[in-house]
């Protein structure tokens, strides 16, 4: 989600790395508050006040940037979403991967079509799936 924040990623799983993410979600409600964070963004306060437990797997991408938006010193959730999507491509690209190697290298849990659609915006992702994607890609680039 953060280039900077999250420079191990091929060495963690994705339910680690997806621990990390929540992690950095939670610290930005705190910091923001959650009140603050709800006001900013379209999520309702249960969605917060689960957000600043870490409890972030079903989460989208996009409310998740829009939650790390909040803290005057990120980017706008836009950009933070670019950016988390450009991490995949820029990942694949790195290790020439595609989309039916990738879902090979998953195990299938998403289908090639499902993944182009998701890396590319055209359709939500959830932070786990994010995740899954990202430890993957990270992991082939050594």
């Amino acid at each position: 989600m953060l280039r900077s924040a999250f420079p191990d990623a091929g060495d963690q799983s994705p339910d680690a790395l997806l621990a990390a993410y929540g992690s950095v979600l939670a610290e930005t409600v705190e910091s923001v508050g959650a009140d603050a964070v709800a006001e900013a963004t379209a999520l309702d306060s249960d969605t917060v006040e689960a957000v600043a437990a870490g409890e972030v797997a079903e989460l989208a991408l996009e409310d998740a940037t829009a939650v790390l938006a909040t803290d005057p010193d990120r980017p706008d959730a836009g950009s933070l979403q670019a950016e988390a999507q450009d991490i995949l491509l820029m990942g694949m690209t790195t290790a020439v991967m595609d989309v039916e190697s990738l879902a090979s290298g998953i195990d299938s849990q998403l289908e090639p079509k499902e993944i182009q659609q998701k890396i590319e915006g055209r359709y939500p992702m959830t932070l786990r799936e994010y995740a899954l994607l990202h430890s993957y890609i990270e992991s082939r680039q050594r």
